[in-house]
């Protein structure tokens, strides 16, 4: 008889929908494993029908015994969610009880706010990353993570990376073949660990003109060439004095700084994902050395190359 686990996946008033989409790994995996079926639950505080953010409802259970779980997922909406005394109870008591207790986006302000992530690390929603310091300076906020899982508390970055929480949580109890097929099923364009960063550099440098962004998408392409000023200035058929004036008014910094900042997020991505050797990493990217390419990661990110790899886990690649 296969082992029934049962998620249960908490709502909080005005609740983003994709916090439902959660729940579509669990299912998926149900079709793939036979040792284990996991029972998914929707509960609300009250119960019955509960309004989303948006306007249309769901149909809720009222909290129940935490100890029936196995796993209690709690999903917020857009905006930090109202304190209440009877959630954080539960949570608290959840936290005892349940194998797994994890936070949606600003749903890791609810546990914070049930006082459960003092001394833990977390992630949140990058735009709110300085209030989640200020209000809780006991937990150590990682905001380039898309998914920080510290002993029973995980925490995602945001309602899309939620969808990587839980196949995260997939492959913590069936493996990686299992996460990859899960991940194949919902046709996710890549399986992402939880060392992933939060979002783009391409997108940090955003620019207004398309003779600007077509330079950027020229670059991200083509990272294993020079790639100098005079060579970007040609692109976009300026004079280099020309350019680098216009790239800098454009994206705030230099032509050679924007090219570093996407060669250590190209670099960064291979590290995460591949175990493919660092000499041959920073030739893809871009970097005549590992000790070009070492110094550049020290200015971009703060931390050596090897440091990223290891921070990155178990290899889960689909």
């Amino acid at each position: 008889m296969a082992d029934v686990r049962r998620i249960g996946l908490v709502l909080c008033p005005d609740f983003d929908f994709m916090g439902l989409a959660t729940t579509s790994p669990f299912a998926v995996a149900n079709r793939y494993v036979t040792d284990t079926t996991y029972d998914i639950r929707v509960l609300s505080e009250a119960g019955g029908l509960l309004h989303s953010g948006c306007g249309p409802a769901v149909e809720t259970e009222r909290l129940s015994d935490p100890s029936a779980f196995d796993t209690i997922i709690v999903a917020a909406g857009i905006s930090l969610p109202e304190p209440s005394s009877d959630l954080f109870v539960y949570l608290q008591e959840a936290a005892r009880s349940t194998r797994r207790l994890a936070g949606l986006c600003l749903g890791a302000f609810a546990l914070a706010d049930a006082g459960l992530l003092s001394g833990r690390r977390a992630t949140t929603h990058w735009r709110y990353a300085p209030q989640f310091r200020a209000r809780y300076p006991d937990c150590h906020l990682d905001i380039d993570k898309i998914y920080v899982a510290d002993g029973n508390l995980w925490t995602s970055a945001g309602m899309a990376a939620g969808i990587d929480l839980a196949v995260g949580m997939v492959e913590r109890d069936h493996g990686r073949q299992v996460a990859r097929t899960v991940a194949r099923g919902l046709v996710m364009e890549r399986r992402r660990a939880g060392g992933q960063a939060q979002h783009s550099a391409l997108l940090d440098f955003d620019a207004p003109s398309d003779r600007i962004q077509s330079v950027l998408a020229y670059a991200r392409q083509n990272l294993r060439l020079p790639l100098t000023t005079e060579d970007l200035a040609a692109i976009a058929c300026l004079s280099p004095r020309q350019f680098a004036r216009a790239f800098r008014a454009e994206t705030g910094v230099s032509p050679a700084k924007a090219v570093e900042v996407m060669r250590v997020e190209a670099a960064k991505h291979m590290l995460e994902q591949s175990r493919l050797p660092i000499e041959e990493i920073a030739d893809a990217a871009g970097f005549a050395n590992r000790e070009r390419m070492r110094r550049a990661f020290l200015r971009v990110q703060g931390e050596v190359p090897r440091a990223i790899r290891r921070a990155a886990g178990p290899l889960a690649v689909v």
